[in-house]
């Protein structure tokens, strides 16, 4: 795939003749026929990856219950102006101005999320040990921090769970007011968005191509 240049400077270091698009039309079985764009600078490195499908889309929510390690390997296409929730742990993802999308299965996605937990973890069990040390120890923030600890484990022995045949499930959402994401699994269920969603749900990045005239 030939790299395309870009008449837009880049939204993040704002330079000119440094940003370049790579398009590639390609069919995922149930989703249809879509495009996979990717805008990238070479000046800082800005990368942003999105998929759109050739037919319009429906503004819609899709759901899969994870009860068996069978369901972690269905496939997820995820774009980035995607909502990602797991309710049962009160976890969300949702896209920000350098959000983007891709496509994976849901243990990739559980990945993303555990991830993030064991950062988070790991910076809280730095401020324990800092807690722990000092004189005289503040009873009240080490609690709470210790408390967070437990939290996070608890979240993470719940994602290792999912590798069990009757491990506890997991309920994994995608919420896209633009349509452009799917679970695709015969498991998985699919509805409209509520007003109230709709409204509520960032929608994501602009992508720089699309929009040459707006100020980044």
């Amino acid at each position: 795939m030939e790299e395309q240049p870009v008449n837009i400077p880049c939204p993040i270091c704002h330079e000119s003749g440094q940003v370049f698009m790579i398009a590639n039309v390609d069919e995922i079985p149930y989703f249809g026929e879509h495009t996979q764009v990717t805008v990238m600078c070479h000046a800082c490195g800005w990368r942003q990856t999105d998929f759109i499908p050739a037919e319009g889309k429906k503004a819609g929510a899709w759901s899969i219950v994870v009860n068996s390690p069978e369901l972690l390997s269905a496939r997820v296409i995820r774009s980035s102006s995607c909502t990602i929730k797991i309710h049962e742990l009160d976890l969300e993802v949702a896209p920000g101005s350098n959000a983007t999308g891709y496509v994976s299965n849901v243990e990739g996605v559980f990945k993303r999320f555990k991830d993030i937990v064991n950062m988070v973890l790991r910076d809280i069990e730095s401020e324990v040990t800092s807690l722990q040390s000092a004189e005289p120890i503040d009873q009240t923030a080490l609690t709470e921090a210790l408390g967070s600890v437990s939290t996070l484990k608890g979240m993470l022995d719940r994602f290792q769970e999912t590798h069990q045949e009757h491990g506890t499930p997991l309920t994994l959402e995608l919420l896209d007011p633009h349509g452009h994401s799917m679970i695709m699994h015969d498991d998985a269920t699919h509805r409209d968005l509520s007003e109230e969603e709709l409204v509520a749900l960032p929608v994501g990045p602009d992508p720089a191509v699309f929009s040459p005239d707006d100020e980044q």
